[in-house]
């Protein structure tokens, strides 16, 4: 990059310039700006580092990030400003993380600086703690004389120390000066004697606590063997890969997960495991941890943000193998990464909902393109998305049909709660799940309760006979507002809500509104001396509150766990026999187009919780709706099916991973502001493509929560078979937003949405 030429005998660097993107988010100055590099910085700008520049008509001091060095100006240098000093306290964005912010901003819509923070693990330098000790510089024989003076002059305080230092030969500074209560002064006057010397040591803040004990591999069966093998061979071999991994639950997909990392830490290489839920960190990080020792760590929100950035520098250092973490974790500056790792990759989570709306699957690729790395998907009911690409052959696709234990998948009960009713049964529990549960606990087992509450007020149903209230236009269910209407929030449509049921003319047309704490209430009614612990966001604030629970439960602490989502994901607990999954529909009926695959996961993987110790699991699903396809192949664990079934209905629509999608949400002061913009945001692109083919446009229509803070929300949606003509599509509005200069409104985008806007 450096180019010199020689002036008298001495070389003399060329006068260079930088590309800096401003720490501004907004349309108008999304772009890199050219600076000087002063002769006082010459050598010293690198790409990726934060600066301070004079920016605008008043040069405003504004923190920029270089990402680009040039020997050349775009225009007359004498008109340039120059940069004015490097931020000491920013840290450092390597360069294919820059890389990676820019393909973001392409792929997603986003200002690059939104897409550069994104990237950015940690934004700010933060100094090392230290750590001082004390060390014996003396014989025992001249410490004893020692003591003797001291004695003589009553300087009890050097006593103490000395007669510390007899059975320590080095101690910490902090037990001197706290537990033995002596002064700094005290301490100075003992080096200064040369009986001892005070060292100051830098340490990582480290957020594993040590874990004892150390597990060797355990024996992979034949299949888990050539799932390793098949995939390192790949690997070392230098074609790029992207695996899918289907295996049902129990099936031992973790076992490969850590085989296939022990390989690549052998050559050197480092692994990202990305999870779901901040609530999977420690059953992961403890199977992690002892296979690995100390070379793991965690990235997740609960971290303050001195350990964030020592996890940071110990990845860059390479002084870590492999880190664990939720979506950001992905942006690990690892300088020999080898392999991402993306457990449970169906969930709605690896999905950004801000600005830039990445999905953590395709970052992944994308960062593994850049960086030589392969990527591996793993989930026993793996996203439409996915299986989709492999059954195409873009993906590599492996399969695990047998659990790990030897055991059987779970038999399972659907209750149909409509029966339930007219049997006069008003309880949160059905009978079947009642006395399944009386059963486990007069036996010592486990039971899970899990509330599917995602959705819960979204829709309307009827309790009697189950009928849905939908949209006629787009097959979602219609969302009640307060003012009695139902409405469609693809295509606007609105109906007044009826008294009666239109299909069976039942007055019990209701929405749903238990939580888990309603649930928890009732066990104790109905199980007093059941032992229950509840995990859902309320229960899980603090800091360690998810693994205090789920330690609580794996040790037998409570016979009982409720809980929402959290509690079906990926956990294994061999003692749980039962699973009560209570409200099977509420997901069914949300006003998506997804509704019906995220049920059959989650009820997939509740089902899944049961049984996987040596005693066999039993699941009771009850529904509304025992007939929909969802719950039929959930009951069955049949995911082939399932997948047959829903693809069918999404090529039907045109939409993902049939077809692609590109939501676009107006927030605006008035009302009719938003619905403006995008109905000439609509115009504009009917005009530029004409009658294209396989080009669809949606709405505008009001978002499904119209409106926020007094902020009034539109969407408007864009279909087509192609991704990279949505992308042409999102640039021509970016380009139609700067010359419309859109005022005291905001515009997103979010291709393929995992939920509507």
């Amino acid at each position: 990059m450096k180019e010199q030429f020689v002036h008298d005998g001495q070389p003399v660097q060329k006068e260079r310039y930088a590309d800096i993107i401003v720490d501004i988010s907004h349309e108008k100055v999304d772009r890199p700006f050219q600076y000087k590099i002063p002769a006082a910085l010459s050598g010293q700008i690198v790409p990726g580092m934060r600066v301070r520049v004079p920016f605008g008509r008043g040069n405003r001091d504004t923190t920029g990030y270089v990402v680009d060095l040039c020997e050349e100006a775009d225009y007359p240098a004498e008109k340039m400003k120059e940069i004015a000093c490097i931020d000491e306290k920013g840290a450092t964005v390597e360069s294919d993380l820059i890389k990676t912010a820019y393909w973001m901003k392409s792929h997603y819509g986003s200002t690059v600086i939104n897409a550069l923070k994104t990237v950015i693990p940690v934004k700010h330098k933060l100094k090392q703690p230290e750590k001082k000790k004390i060390t014996r510089c003396v014989d025992t024989k001249e410490l004893q004389r020692q003591i003797e003076v001291c004695e003589k002059k009553h300087q009890k305080a050097k006593v103490r120390v000395l007669y510390a230092l007899l059975e320590e030969e080095i101690l910490p500074y902090a037990l001197l000066r706290e537990k033995l209560n002596i002064a700094a002064p005290t301490l100075n006057s003992l080096e200064k004697q040369g009986i001892i010397t005070i060292e100051t040591e830098s340490y990582y803040r480290n957020p594993v606590r040590r874990i004892s004990g150390r597990e060797q591999a355990k024996a992979l069966s034949e299949r888990q063997q050539f799932i390793v093998e098949d995939v390192m061979n790949d690997y070392r071999l230098g074609r790029p890969f992207v695996s899918l991994l289907h295996g049902i639950t129990g099936s031992g997909k973790t076992e490969v997960y850590l085989g296939i990392i022990e390989q690549m830490i052998a050559m050197g290489k480092q692994a990202i495991v990305l999870i779901p839920e901040i609530a999977l960190t420690y059953q992961t990080l403890l199977r992690f941890y002892k296979r690995f020792g100390d070379r793991v760590s965690v990235m997740n929100s609960t971290l303050s943000m001195g350990e964030k950035y020592d996890q940071m520098e110990r990845a860059r250092r390479g002084e870590l193998d492999v880190i664990i973490g939720p979506r950001s974790a992905l942006f690990t500056p690892f300088p020999a990464l080898g392999i991402i790792v993306i457990d449970e990759e169906h969930e709605n989570s690896y999905k950004s909902e801000s600005m830039p709306r990445y999905h953590a699957r395709e970052t992944a690729i994308q960062i593994a393109s850049l960086k030589g790395a392969g990527v591996l998907l793993g989930s026993a009911t793996p996203s439409l998305e996915a299986y989709y690409r492999a059954a195409k052959g873009e993906y590599k696709l492996y399969r695990l049909n047998e659990r790990l234990t030897g055991g059987c998948l779970p038999r399972v009960y659907t209750v149909d709660l409509r029966e339930e009713l007219k049997n006069g049964n008003r309880s949160i529990f059905s009978r079947k799940l009642k006395e399944l549960m009386e059963e486990r606990l007069a036996a010592g087992e486990q039971i899970m309760l899990f509330l599917n509450r995602r959705g819960y007020a979204g829709f309307i149903s009827c309790r009697a006979c189950g009928h849905v209230m939908k949209c006629p236009h787009c097959d979602v269910s219609l969302s009640e507002h307060r003012n009695g209407m139902l409405i469609c929030h693809y295509c606007g449509h609105e109906e007044k809500k009826p008294k009666l049921c239109p299909s069976c003319g039942s007055k019990y047309l209701l929405g749903f509104k238990a939580g888990t704490q309603q649930i928890e209430e009732a066990v104790h009614k109905e199980f007093p001396e059941a032992a229950v612990l509840r995990m859902d966001a309320d229960s899980t604030r603090k800091k360690e509150s998810y693994e205090q629970i789920l330690s609580a439960f794996a040790d037998g602490k409570a016979d009982i766990l409720v809980g929402t989502q959290m509690i079906v994901k990926g956990h294994d607990f061999p003692n749980v026999t039962l699973v009560g999954i209570l409200a099977a529909d509420l997901s069914l009926n949300q006003n998506d187009y997804r509704a019906g695959e995220r049920t059959f996961q989650l009820l997939t993987q509740a089902a899944g919780r049961a049984g996987r110790g040596e005693r066999p699991g039993e699941v009771v699903i009850q529904t509304y709706q025992p007939e929909h396809y969802s719950i039929i192949h959930a009951a069955g664990q049949d995911y082939e099916s399932f997948y047959e079934e829903e693809i069918t209905y999404r090529e039907l629509l045109q939409y993902p991973p049939a077809a692609h999608m590109l939501a676009v949400m107006s927030t605006a002061k008035e009302e009719k502001q938003g619905e403006t913009v995008l109905s000439g945001m609509a115009g504009c692109i009917r005009d530029r493509f004409g009658p294209e083919k396989g080009l669809y446009i949606i709405g505008p229509a009001p978002a499904a929560v119209s409106k926020i803070n007094d902020l009034y929300r539109h969407t408007l949606y864009f279909k087509h078979s192609d991704y990279e003509k949505l992308v042409q599509i999102k640039d021509m509005l970016e380009t139609y937003m700067k010359e419309h200069d859109l005022k005291n409104q905001n515009v997103q985008f979010d291709f393929d949405p995992m939920n509507t806007f």
